[in-house]
């Protein structure tokens, strides 16, 4: 009885640990669950606003039909839209955005630590890839051009680069509220405090007087 008892209890554990449910944001347990951003319980999302006070705006959003203004060094501006924008995302496991190339433009190499992406480019040419983890540390790129779609696995580092003559626009969805954005460069360089100098020299495998110097770079 006691090995049956055990083998029940394995096959929960399996079961449990390979639902899709839990490998991003869940599922809802309700019709919706509009965020009530003023809650005073802190939880993993937010709290629900009270169905009589929910209306069509807590369910929508205007402005990615707006270009984004790519005069700044990277070249690049995203339009995000997630559980901030949108109430009535909490809940709902997704997010989008627009992200808007000027020529030559970029999207750093950054992470989503709690989303998988989809991105399908609108205009233009798109050089897109991410990186896979050690020991491989494989990049997978491709050149994409208008109506073309690429995915970026959960929690790996990806970049965009428009390789275009002109502007280049993309729609990318994720399926998490909020995914979160860590920018890889930034990450080591700018994060608050600094990180010490010999562990960045260490890292990049320079002297501590270029780790110095970079990390001045980052405010």
């Amino acid at each position: 009885m006691a090995a049956a008892n055990r083998l029940v209890v394995f096959i929960a554990l399996i079961s449990l640990t390979s639902s899709p449910a839990l490998a991003t944001d869940g599922k809802p347990l309700q019709d919706y669950c509009v965020a009530d951003k003023g809650g005073a319980v802190p939880m993993n999302g937010f709290a629900c606003k009270p169905p009589q006070s929910v209306t069509p705006n807590d369910f929508t959003f205007s402005g990615l039909n707006k270009p984004g203004d790519t005069a700044n060094p990277a070249g690049f501006k995203v339009t995000l839209v997630t559980v901030d924008q949108i109430p009535g995302l909490n809940t709902q496991g997704l997010s989008m955005g627009r992200l808007d190339f000027g020529p030559g433009g970029v999207n750093a190499p950054h992470i989503h630590p709690r989303a998988s992406e989809m991105l399908i480019v609108m205009e233009g040419s798109l050089e897109v890839g991410f990186v896979t983890t050690l020991p491989e540390t494989k990049l997978i790129t491709k050149v994409l051009q208008a109506g073309e779609a690429f995915v970026f696995p959960q929690a790996l580092t990806h970049y965009q680069r428009n390789v275009g003559k002109g502007p280049a626009v993309a729609i990318s969805a994720l399926d998490s509220q909020n995914p979160g954005t860590q920018r890889v460069v930034a990450a080591v360089l700018g994060s608050n405090p600094k990180l010490p100098v010999e562990v960045v020299a260490k890292a990049l495998q320079a002297d501590n007087n270029v780790a110095a110097q970079l990390l001045s770079k980052f405010k």
